[in-house]
């Protein structure tokens, strides 16, 4: 099964510096598959990420679909702090909406994904999923949990929405 698992999370020659085989069991990150436009990451369920049953906690899900926002991101050439520090933006979440399917728990190895849906001068709608790893081997695209994600970019001194540079926009757009 493990090269079945590289194989469905290595899309691409789009390398990702955020995984790390020896942490996951994977060779490495599955950035984008060009034929869905989508981006996944692997993510484990770790004891922190559950509630007292084994299940993952539900907020912690936002912080997963906000790790693989970041890491696309990174995959595309541009760090956060360095869009923070020149041209001075950031991205911050105007709205999520969350359907939550089924649990992920413990241990689970997570794959989780996200679309652009739309773009307009100063706003991003993802759409992401998370789905488990081995289901997803055999076949099963079963979403655990899905969301649409509003993504403003604002200036980060102003705090105020301002226009997504072009250099930046360009990468998004080739997603769509």
């Amino acid at each position: 099964m493990g090269h079945e698992l590289r194989d469905a999370a290595r899309q691409t020659a789009v390398t990702n510096p955020y995984m790390d085989s020896s942490l996951t069991g994977l060779e490495s990150a599955a950035p984008m598959n060009r034929a869905a436009q989508t981006f996944v990451i692997p993510v484990r369920v770790y004891y922190e990420d559950t509630d007292s049953g084994g299940v993952v906690y539900y907020a912690n899900y936002l912080k997963f679909f906000e790790r693989c926002r970041t890491e696309y991101l990174r995959a595309i050439g541009h760090h956060q702090a360095d869009l923070l520090r020149d041209p001075g933006i950031a991205f911050v979440v105007r709205s999520a909406s969350v359907d939550y399917l089924k649990p992920a728990r413990l241990d689970d190895q997570l794959l989780v994904g996200l679309e652009i849906e739309r773009l307009s001068h100063a706003q991003i709608f993802f759409r992401q999923y998370i789905r488990r790893a081995d289901a997803t081997l055999a076949g099963d695209r079963a979403d655990l949990v899905r969301a649409r994600i509003h993504v403003v970019c604002v200036n980060s001194a102003l705090m105020k929405a301002t226009a997504i540079p072009s250099f930046l926009r360009t990468k998004l757009e080739a997603m769509q």
